[in-house]
Formats: structure tokens, C-alpha cells, sequence
């Protein structure tokens, strides 16, 4: 399959990241089928998607007409039998392995031979959810990032069993969905993950050793390394349990230290401070839109 044959993307989980894929490929002309449990997860997705585009709305980026083109080109299903008229799906479910291997699963009989599949994972191995499928030359990782319609880039990674054509199949995508595409290699973390999850784990241990605070961190990293967010706000971002995961996915791949969350992490998930999604994590989100 060429990149021009590729007319209706499937999209598997409606959540933040998969509603963001759903978006900026209807963006970029795709129809677009998303998959999802049921009805509430596609009225979350939806209105993720919905306040995207309202926000482009607002700065004058597409016209209201533009608008809801894009959401004429979304449709939903909870049957993975919805998927058969998909030429290309990209899945962005919940990052455990066995969520993945039972949903490619369901798919295998429902999409055509040709298909490709692509992860969105951020650390489990490609070639692992390759060997779960009945066609792993054609199961490549694209690892976008959040939020997925402002960041440009996507991790391209191929599993020991992909092939060549399905490569560059997805690197050709990306750039048709307004990205550009980095190659990786198949390790936990690829790129970014390797090197900003210790910057993160790193900001959390000064926080923790009561260096200084959360804020003064944050502004030291900015002014001083010239980053846009500081870490302890990119964790707040991210999720503290998504960076405390992907750290311990790195640990136990590396052995490495620097990889290990501290005990600030494992008690804020605990408590269930995670970070904007929850109202609070290193930074107190209440009241706040």
C-alpha cells in the first residue's frame, strides 16, 4: 500500500491522545473512524476534540465552515468491525500490553490483510506487539505527542519484523499529516522519553530533597535552560503516573538509576495527585480552566 491509497484512517481509543490523532488527521483531509468502548468514552473524546477546534476557531486558524467539515470526516463505532473500510490504524489505547495484543486481535479479522498497524506507544516494544499480530511486517510504531495537534513531531520506530515499504509508508504519512518524522530504534523511550523522563524523575528528587520549590524550579529551568514549560509543570502536563510508568519501564530495561521515581512520585500517585487532570499534582489546578 502507497500513501496515496490511504483514504480513511482508523482511529483505536478515544482519550486525549487518540482524539488528538482523530483530529489532525480529519485536519489533514483524512475520513476518520474512531474506536472506543462505548458511548461515554466517545462523548469525552469528542468534546476533546470539539474544544480543539473551537480553539482554532477562536485564533483564526480555519473558519467555522472548516470546522465542522472536519467533524463531517469523524465517525465513531465501538465494533472493531467498523474498521474494515479503515486503509491505515493507529492505536492509542491504554498503555499495557495485553490491552494492545487483545485489541489487535479483534482487528486482525476485521481489517484487511494490507493494513497497517501502528502504535502510538511510548514504552512498550514494538517488536513485542508485533509478534502478537498475524502480520507483523506491517505492525511500525508512531509515537505522536501531546497535544497532537500543535506538536510536530512524531517518533517513527520499527518493530525487528517490520518492513521496509511499512517505513516508509509511515514516515510518508506523518509528513501528510503535518508532522515531521524522526527514525528510532525499537528501546523503551526511543528519543524524548530517554532523555526528558530523567529531567523529570531529576526535577522531582530536587523538589523531594526540598532544594526549592516546585515554582522556583520550574523558573530556573526556564530562564536558565531556556525551556518553554519547566518539568515539574510538563509532568503536571503529561500525568505524574504516566512519567512515574514510562521511568519504570526505563529502569527495568536499563537498570539505570536515574530512571527510578523517587517516593514523591509513588505518594502523589497514591493520593491521587496527578496532575492537571486530576486538579492537582506539584502545582494546585482548583478553579482553574
Amino acid at each position: 500500500m502507497k500513501a496515496d491509497d490511504v483514504k480513511v484512517i482508523g482511529v483505536c481509543g478515544a482519550g486525549t491522545m487518540g482524539a488528538g490523532i482523530a483530529q489532525q488527521a480529519a485536519i489533514s483531509g483524512y475520513e476518520v473512524t474512531v474506536l472506543d468502548v462505548d458511548d461515554a468514552a466517545w462523548t469525552r473524546g469528542l468534546g476533546i476534540i470539539t474544544k480543539g477546534l473551537d480553539r482554532m476557531l477562536a485564533r483564526e486558524k480555519i473558519t467555522q465552515g472548516q470546522k465542522d467539515a472536519v467533524l463531517a470526516r469523524i465517525s465513531y463505532t465501538t465494533d472493531a468491525a467498523g474498521l474494515a473500510v479503515a486503509d491505515y490504524v493507529i492505536e492509542a489505547v491504554f498503555e499495557e500490553y495485553e490491552v494492545k495484543k487483545e485489541l489487535f486481535g479483534r482487528l486482525e479479522s476485521s481489517c484487511r490483510p494490507e493494513v497497517v498497524f501502528a502504535t502510538n506507544t511510548s514504552s512498550i516494544s514494538i517488536t513485542e506487539i508485533a509478534a502478537a499480530t498475524a502480520r507483523p511486517d506491517r505492525v511500525v510504531g508512531m509515537h505522536f505527542f501531546n497535544p497532537v495537534p500543535v506538536m510536530k513531531l512524531v517518533e517513527v520506530i520499527p518493530a525487528l519484523q517490520t518492513a521496509p515499504e511499512t517505513v516508509e509508508l509511515a514516515t510518508e504519512l506523518t509528513g501528510r499529516l503535518g508532522k515531521t518524522a524522526v527514525a528510532c530504534q525499537d528501546t523503551p523511550g526511543f528519543v524524548v522519553n530517554r532523555i526528558l523522563i530523567p529531567m523529570m524523575i531529576d526535577a522531582a528528587r530536587v523538589f523531594e530533597a526540598g532544594v526549592a520549590s516546585a515554582e522556583d524550579i520550574d523558573t530556573a529551568m526556564k530562564l536558565g535552560a531556556n525551556l518553554p514549560m519547566g518539568p515539574l509543570e510538563l509532568m503536571d502536563f503529561t500525568g505524574v503516573d504516566i512519567a512515574y510508568h514510562v521511568g519504570n519501564v526505563l529502569y527495568e530495561y536499563t537498570k539505570e538509576q536515574r530512571f527510578s521515581p523517587p517516593t514523591i512520585m509513588r505518594k502523589m500517585i497514591k493520593a491521587g495527585h496527578l496532575g492537571r487532570k486530576t486538579g492537582k499534582g506539584f502545582y494546585d489546578y482548583a478553579g482553574k480552566a
